[in-house]
């Protein structure tokens, strides 16, 4: 069976529960159902995945550079399992509950639209990374790099400044008040 494929369009198939390897470079992935396939070693270069189902996936040792993920269901993915090297993602109206990007550098990552309830960013590189309208209700920042990262549009983030660098992170009003938790400040308007 070929291992290698370029520029070919996968439409609507199921890998539900399957191992699926092999080489993908500048490949769409479209309505494809991934949820719980074993996708460990697999090269992702350059594609597109829209409309898919990866949840609970096994991602060890894959590798994501250069992947644009669309209205993508990605429940409980363990992106922290994937090959480190050249890690490169982006995602639009997907959800990501219960991911891991554990210890992942995500510079100049883009999140638009996302729901990443409970994901946790531990230990993650998210300088200059755009949140753009997502949900990070319980999502995990503990010793994270945060500078630069833009959180203007963002919701229900709940981050420790003394636990994580900030410098020149962008946050609005009133959502920034939530970096104030910890303290137990009581702030009302004048």
């Amino acid at each position: 069976m070929e291992s290698y494929f370029v520029s070919k369009t996968f439409k609507g198939e199921s890998f539900v529960e399957r191992r699926f390897d092999g080489e993908y470079e500048a490949c769409d992935f479209l309505g494809c159902d991934f949820s719980g396939a074993d996708l460990s070693q697999a090269q992702f270069l350059d594609c597109s995945f829209q409309d898919c189902n990866l949840s609970l996936a096994v991602v060890a040792q894959t590798s994501w550079r250069d992947i644009r993920f669309k209205n993508c269901k990605l429940l409980g993915l363990r992106f922290d399992q994937s090959n480190a090297m050249g890690f490169s993602v982006g995602f639009e109206q997907c959800v990501l509950d219960h991911a891991s990007f554990y210890r992942l550098k995500l510079k100049k990552s883009v999140f638009r639209h996302c729901k990443l309830h409970e994901v946790d960013f531990a230990e993650s590189d998210l300088s200059e990374t755009i949140f753009d309208h997502c949900d990070l209700l319980n999502a995990v920042f503990d010793n994270t790099i945060l500078e630069g990262a833009d959180f203007r549009s963002a919701t229900n983030y709940s981050i420790d400044p003394s636990k994580n660098r900030l410098k020149k992170a962008k946050f609005s009003l009133p959502h920034v008040l939530s970096l104030l938790e910890r303290y137990g400040i009581e702030i009302s308007p004048i």
